[in-house]
């Protein structure tokens, strides 16, 4: 498949089932952290969905902000039959983009696909990428994606064996 088979365009709150189901086995698998449905909804305006030519969705990725100069690409995951196919490489082009259009110099992510992550310019990291201040700001979100990148106590069960990546933009 070529990319003039699918495109990558904004998710919209119809979205939402599908990427709960996409993402399921990912989930149980423990790739991902797991979402409830009204999770999904509040941040839909942060994912992108790419589609085939019929207008299906095979697969999703969202950009969160974190901070003044840091995102995270979160929720990466294309259905099956499109693995191998570009669909994932079409998605991050799109997150990078975006991440660039709202002025941010840093893209952080917390995954098991390090090879993926790699060819797109990321680079394991083993310190702290934020500055104290910066991190007792932080440590306030009740998000969970921002307790994986703090790496705090109560997502360490979901998050062992995970890396830390980041890319410079």
């Amino acid at each position: 498949m070529t990319e003039s088979t699918y495109h990558v365009r904004r998710a919209r709150t119809a979205d939402v089932p599908w990427i709960l189901e996409v993402t399921k086995p990912l989930v149980n698998s423990r790739v991902l952290l797991g979402k409830d449905a009204v999770s999904v909804y509040e941040a839909v305006q942060e994912f992108r969905i790419a589609e085939d030519a019929d207008g299906n969705p095979i697969g999703c990725g969202a950009l969160h902000v974190m901070w003044q100069d840091l995102g995270e690409i979160r929720t990466l995951a294309v259905d099956q039959s499109w693995l191998g196919k570009g669909v994932g490489a079409a998605l991050m082009q799109r997150l990078v983009t975006d991440a660039k259009d709202l002025g941010l110099g840093r893209l952080f992510c917390l995954t098991f696909e390090v090879d993926f992550f790699t060819r797109h310019g990321f680079v394991e990291v083993s310190d702290a990428i934020i500055d104290p201040a910066t991190y007792a700001q932080m440590v306030l979100s009740h998000d969970e994606g921002v307790a994986e990148f703090l790496d705090l106590a109560r997502v360490k069960p979901n998050t062992l064996g995970n890396t830390r990546m980041l890319r410079n933009l």
